[in-house]
């Protein structure tokens, strides 16, 4: 095996539609459901649902290839010095779920030395599915996918999940920011990085994630033409700060990195 591949293996891509509709038919069954919602020690919402989805999906890969490590949000980490790990966020967007808002969705990634090279960003109740990774161009359910070119930051529409993921300087960056572009917005959760990369959307910027927050989006936006890295303009990978910008081309993202530095340089 190489240090870089050049495809994926048929057998990755299949299992990650496996761990897709497998954590699918658990969100399902629970969404708009009476549920226990329960706090997390950051005090962010988990349910049952969010449990039994990331358990479901840690079974099958630790089935079918059980060398593999494993980045999951509620039940932890193992062998994430692998060569292969999948990186699982079974509900990203617990506070829509639980609210009822079916804009969240179950991002799975595989990495392969620490690289992300296949992503699903997966809306069970919508049933769409965008799929993008190495030698994979991006699609949804089936049907390729482009993101968009915005040569002008004041046409550009920006989304962030909530201002509240924000620390003040960040906040204060990402405020500045918002004065350049047509229409800022919030919400979506990960669903406005997977219309960015239907051609949608032209940036979304956040801080505060964690790997399993970022890494599915990685492939899916890339591999539809997008671009998506830390606000250093850094690769994105399990060590990264948990910044991001993804925007529709390389010139937009180059202008929203340089309007963001301008209150919080590098």
């Amino acid at each position: 095996m190489t240090d870089q591949l050049t495809s994926l293996p048929a057998e990755f891509i299949s299992l990650a539609h496996r761990l897709a509709d497998a954590s699918a038919h658990i969100i399902q069954g629970y969404f708009r459901t009476p549920i226990n919602v329960d706090d997390k020690a950051d005090a962010s919402p988990v349910t049952i649902a969010d449990k039994e989805a990331e358990q479901v999906m840690r079974d099958l890969i630790q089935t079918c290839y059980p060398d593999h490590g494993i980045y999951g949000e509620e039940t932890g980490c193992n062998n994430t010095d692998a060569e292969y790990v999948w990186v699982l966020d079974p509900i990203d967007g617990t506070k829509s779920f639980i609210t009822g808002k079916p804009v969240f969705g179950t991002l799975i990634a595989l990495l392969h030395h620490g690289k992300p090279v296949l992503g699903i960003i997966n809306q069970p109740i919508s049933r769409e599915r965008w799929i993008g990774g190495v030698g994979l161009p991006t699609t949804l359910n089936g049907q390729a996918v482009n993101s968009r070119a915005c040569g002008d930051i004041g046409e550009a529409m920006l989304y962030a999940t909530s201002p509240a993921i924000f620390g003040k300087a960040d906040f204060a960056a990402f405020q500045h920011l918002c004065e350049h572009v047509k229409i800022p917005l919030y919400g979506c959760d990960c669903y406005a990085y997977a219309l960015l990369a239907s051609g949608f959307v032209d940036l979304v910027v956040e801080a505060t994630l964690s790997p399993y927050d970022y890494c599915a989006l990685v492939p899916v936006i890339e591999n539809a033409g997008g671009t998506i890295t830390d606000w250093q303009g850094k690769a994105l990978d399990l060590y990264s700060d948990g910044r991001v910008i993804a925007a529709g081309d390389k010139a937009m993202h180059e202008t929203a990195q340089a309007l963001l530095a301008e209150i919080m340089p590098a």
